[in-house]
């Protein structure tokens, strides 16, 4: 592992001016997305006062992300990805133009609210796969994990610091707090604009089943993917304590909303600080046994913090998970990227994505279920020895995983 200072680390993306505008766009529109997930709840149930409501807003966002994801993967490997990421922003930030005018002139509703959400979550669905598609065209190689850390570690500053302003925002109401969401979409967009990077498919492909499940074959027959993807799919499906987070902060850690809101950024500040570190340490060495021991330590987090009845040891423990994740989201980021050829990285990223979408969702429901089952403290204990169990099995089942030394051979 090498190490460089952090100013070479930084200067050495700094050097690459289209990855550094791609990385701005990106983190101003994470951030528009995460001031305007906020003011959509706040109005919603504002409006209702129903909970109910509250998770159609995550199912309005849901169903695109998966329905569409397929589809959206052969789009970014046919046509410009350029173009598409600008095309999806500028109708989501036209979604955005009518959520202001409607709030303004107060003319909004539930149905016409969850109707915009539903339309900006299947153009994001579009846009994601095009946009992650790029960043291997924008850096070397040996440079490709750090951007990655780094790219991560904006969208980790953008899920702490964009909910608390658009909370502080909506103070103002939302026609403030949609209008900066708008803004920012505008500022990603005006630096898009000036960002070169040239995609043009060698032969295009009419849209059948063969060229939409392309993105399945390709990973099925690449043990090195398969593992890596599947893995991450299993290790969160297994380990989803954070959905359980308001029952430990009332029933076990015996705290208020305050500490709850500790309980839900510790993860996101771990992931941080470890991202951070990561864009300044590359990985070069037995990396795949190193993404094999942050999934573990991931499970081991999970255990502690399942059995710890004090707050401090429990944000600790929370934290170390956010950074394992991290750890490991780098490295199969990494992985996947590097693995693929440029013309199929779109539905690659694709279905990547359905497993992450999946597994999130999924893990929620799980820990759901089995907490009611069995209670809270043993629904987490089954799902942090589950994960280690995962690890264990799958470092069987892909050696090709587990002996990778480095991310690119």
């Amino acid at each position: 592992m090498s190490v460089p200072s952090t100013a070479d680390a930084l200067q050495s993306l700094r050097a690459y001016p289209a990855f550094m505008r791609y990385w701005c766009a990106r983190l101003a529109s994470s951030f528009a997305f995460q001031v305007l997930s906020v003011a959509v709840g706040w109005q919603v149930y504002d409006i209702t006062r129903d909970p109910l409501d509250l998770g159609l807003i995550g199912l309005a966002q849901f169903v695109p992300s998966v329905l569409l994801a397929l589809p959206a993967g052969h789009v970014a490997d046919q046509f410009p990805r350029r173009k598409i990421v600008l095309v999806t922003q500028s109708c989501q930030w036209l979604a955005l133009l009518i959520l202001v005018m409607g709030s303004w002139q107060g003319f909004l509703n539930e149905g016409l609210i969850l109707t915009l959400v539903f339309v900006i979550g299947a153009f994001k669905a579009f846009e994601f796969p095009a946009l992650k598609s790029m960043v291997p065209s924008l850096v070397p190689e040996s440079l490709l994990p750090r951007a990655l850390a780094l790219d991560a570690s904006g969208m980790q500053m953008a899920s702490i610091a964009g909910p608390a302003l658009g909370g502080l925002l909506y103070i103002g109401g939302p026609v403030l707090t949609y209008g900066l969401s708008a803004l920012l979409y505008l500022t990603s967009l005006s630096v898009l604009l000036k960002l070169q990077y040239h995609y043009v498919p060698a032969v295009r492909q009419p849209m059948t089943l063969n060229t939409l499940f392309a993105g399945v074959s390709f990973i099925r027959a690449r043990p090195v993917i398969l593992g890596v993807i599947s893995l991450d799919l299993f290790a969160v499906l297994l380990g989803g304590a954070t959905a359980l987070l308001p029952v430990f902060a009332r029933d076990i850690l015996h705290t208020g909303p305050w500490g709850l809101g500790l309980l839900r950024a510790a993860p996101a500040v771990g992931a941080l600080i470890m991202s951070f570190w990561l864009a300044r340490y590359t990985l070069q060495r037995r990396v795949g046994m190193t993404m094999f021991g942050a999934v573990a330590g991931f499970g081991v987090a999970t255990l502690v913090f399942a059995l710890s009845t004090n707050l401090w040891l429990s944000l600790a423990a929370l934290a170390a998970l956010g950074a394992f994740d991290m750890v490991s989201m780098v490295i199969r980021g990494a992985l996947v990227q590097l693995e693929t050829p440029d013309a199929m990285r779109g539905r690659v990223t694709a279905v990547n994505s359905i497993f992450i979408n999946t597994s999130n969702q999924l893990g929620e429901f799980e820990s759901g279920i089995l907490a009611a089952m069995v209670g809270a403290v043993s629904a987490t204990v089954i799902g942090g020895v589950g994960t280690l169990v995962v690890v264990a099995a799958w470092m069987l089942m892909f050696p090709q995983v587990r002996d990778r030394q480095r991310l690119k051979e």
